[in-house]
């Protein structure tokens, strides 16, 4: 058949003016470190020993990974096995790409955590006998968890850590506990406190208010998100400071709707004022769980909402994702740029309920014009569904495992089998065409540690030639991550551009560390310089 020439030349002009959005360039390498790490990655923490702890539920049943030495779990309260001589917790050593199984005895089923000044990770709730129990780990080579079985006020099932500045940890909310605890316990506050937000966040039947969205203010204050709205809390005066607007679009971001939010990176910290905005993204809309359990699968959101919290007046920026995403994990890059990983592009978070997994990441760019933050990155071949998590590891590789959107081990005969490998995903900053522009960290040394408001000078070498304009010095807080949500993650740009050159490819910056425990709460961070967008390998500093 002939062309028709009439419509050959409306194809060829339509062509001409169809816009291509810049989200459409891809980047990014997959790795698969571990074929089977014997328990799903449900909930994972990296230690300043580069080991990260994982976990997931001791009601599952059998795992794949045994008890060491024989050893077994004897738990007449258990749901599915009183006698288990398999593992529910193991510690994956980066180092080594080794798995070591560990010791839980109650269930750790979507509990929360955080990491204390001294580098413990300090572990709280869970479901059926876990709930009041705290779990301590210590970063050695051979420790297993503490249990501290009366350790908390109150059941804490799908709560929500955050560090303060004097060390201490606040633990929000939970599946019907509409108040907050603390700890270590004090006199003063042994018991736990109600927080009205709570309540009026709570779908019926439904929640949308678990895991809360908490990141620490610049003011010592705590903004929370739940649902689809948020305060700012005096929790010393146990106080709402401020209440902020609805998200506009109205739809819940929080669990079981599954989005993500991450505080956008902390810079300008020797300015006069200093700015902080929280980024939320994905999710699914208003409906979707009871959709989702009558069978019917809604389409995730492809928003994000942007607000800058310190603002005396401020406002949601309502933002496009080229891809829509339920059940994803934000992860903050030491270049300042925020990952968006994991999830599904339709369901919700629940048993068997999330459809047709998104298995290309997102990097969003937050210093960058509104249209053109956002690019699409290299996929996976691994679907992560529900109980799927991802951090940042000390190299800039991101740490991606888990996925068991069923109840209990199921391998054969489903949509999304329970899944037991590790991947790392590797940002285009570690492709080897960026080498010469790589830093490598001299000085401080390795667990240095640092006072607030202090002047450090850091060394690095640079095989290429440096441009000191585009040199600075970032600091990442390891984060715990479960749900969709990493607590405690935090970024702050120690500053930039004051470059010396010490000798052949040898170089120094000065830089000012955080003025208090506002800015950065005391314990271990990753410390990095990053050039041209190219991060170092991190350095681990302790803050005190």
């Amino acid at each position: 058949m002939t062309p028709n020439p009439i419509l050959l030349f409306f194809l060829i002009h339509l062509s001409l003016f169809t816009h291509v959005p810049r989200a459409a360039a891809a980047g990014g390498q997959w790795a698969l470190l571990k074929q089977n790490i014997g328990i799903v990655a449900m909930h994972m923490q990296l230690l300043r020993n580069d080991r990260v702890v994982i976990f997931d539920r001791t009601d599952f049943g059998l795992s794949n990974i045994s008890l060491p030495n024989g050893q077994c779990r004897n738990d007449p309260n258990d749901t599915a096995l009183q006698t288990d001589c398999s593992a529910h917790s193991v510690e994956y050593d980066v180092a080594t790409n080794s798995i070591r199984p560990l010791t839980v005895l109650t269930d750790v089923w979507c509990s929360s955590g955080s990491v204390a000044p001294d580098g413990r990770l300090v572990q709280t709730g869970g479901f059926n006998d876990g709930d009041h129990v705290v779990r301590i780990y210590r970063p050695c080579s051979d420790c297993d968890w503490d249990e501290i079985k009366s350790g908390l006020t109150r059941r804490r099932w799908y709560a929500t850590n955050q560090i303060l500045p004097d060390g201490r940890q606040i633990i929000i909310g939970g599946r019907k506990e509409f108040n907050y605890e603390f700890y270590p316990k004090t006199n003063s506050d042994s018991k736990a406190f109600s927080l009205r937000f709570l309540v009026d966040t709570n779908d019926p039947t439904i929640e949308n208010n678990l895991y809360p969205f908490v990141f620490l203010n610049v003011d010592g204050n705590l903004f929370i998100f739940v649902n689809n709205r948020a305060i700012l809390f005096d929790y010393v005066k146990d106080v709402v400071v401020r209440n902020y607007p609805t998200m506009p679009d109205q739809n819940p971001r929080n669990n079981p709707s599954a989005g993500s939010g991450v505080l956008l990176p902390l810079k300008n910290l020797q300015g006069g004022e200093i700015g902080a905005e929280v980024l939320v993204c994905g999710g699914a809309p208003k409906g979707s769980y009871t959709s989702a359990m009558n069978g019917t699968f809604v389409g995730a959101l492809n928003t994000c909402g942007r607000i800058k919290i310190t603002d005396p007046k401020p406002r949601w920026v309502m933002e496009t994702m080229p891809l829509a995403r339920v059940m994803g994990d934000m992860v903050l890059l030491p270049n300042r740029d925020v990952l968006i990983i994991n999830g599904a592009s339709a369901g919700t978070a629940g048993w068997e309920v999330g459809r047709d997994p998104v298995l290309k990441p997102i990097i969003y760019r937050p210093d960058n014009l509104i249209g053109s933050r956002f690019e699409v990155q290299n996929p996976s071949d691994v679907p992560r569904m529900y109980h799927s998590t991802a951090v940042l590891l000390r190299d800039g590789r991101i740490l991606v495992g888990g996925s068991n959107p069923h109840i209990n081990y199921k391998f054969t005969g489903n949509r999304f089998p329970t899944e037991l490998r590790l991947e790392a995903f590797s940002p285009s900053y570690l492709d080897s065409g960026s080498h010469n522009l790589r830093p490598k960290i001299i000085s401080p040394a390795s667990s240095a540690k640092l006072g607030y408001q202090q002047r450090i000078a850091v060394r690095f070498t640079v095989t290429s030639t440096v441009n000191g304009n585009l040199v600075s010095v970032t600091m990442v807080a390891p984060s715990f991550n479960t749900h969709s949500f990493s607590m405690n993650q935090r970024l702050l740009v120690l500053g930039g551009g004051n470059v010396t050159t010490l000798g052949k490819s040898t170089y120094e910056i000065g830089v000012v560390t955080p003025g208090s425990g506002n800015l950065a709460p005391p314990g271990y961070y990753m410390l990095f310089v990053v050039h041209q967008e190219i991060p170092s390998e991190g350095i681990w500093v302790q803050i005190q």
